[in-house]
């Protein structure tokens, strides 16, 4: 069995981990030469945030985290349909 020790050293190590993964996408977003490089950083960036936050949920043991985890998954979803659309097309709504 793991012991809350290795447990508590697994998430610290994830959470440093996506933090730093979080850092490198933000400056792809600012530095991303075409829309799509951009459109795609957004997206990582929030499956990490969303990885982070369950991280952050399994070390607390709180639903809340879990609950905004998913808000960020659908949200996220739906915004990255909405761009990709957008730079097909030219407009979301048609």
């Amino acid at each position: 069995m793991m012991s809350a020790t290795v447990v508590s050293i697994a998430l610290a190590a994830a959470q440093i981990m996506l933090a730093i993964a979080m850092a490198i996408v933000a400056a792809r977003i600012f530095t991303g030469p075409r829309a799509q490089d951009r459109i795609l950083a957004l997206d990582n960036l929030y499956v990490n945030a969303m990885l982070l936050l369950i991280t952050f949920g399994i070390g607390s043991g709180r639903i809340v985290y879990f609950e905004a985890a998913l808000v960020i998954g659908m949200l996220g979803f739906v915004a990255t349909v909405s761009l990709a659309k957008f730079l097909m097309r030219g407009e979301v709504i048609e």
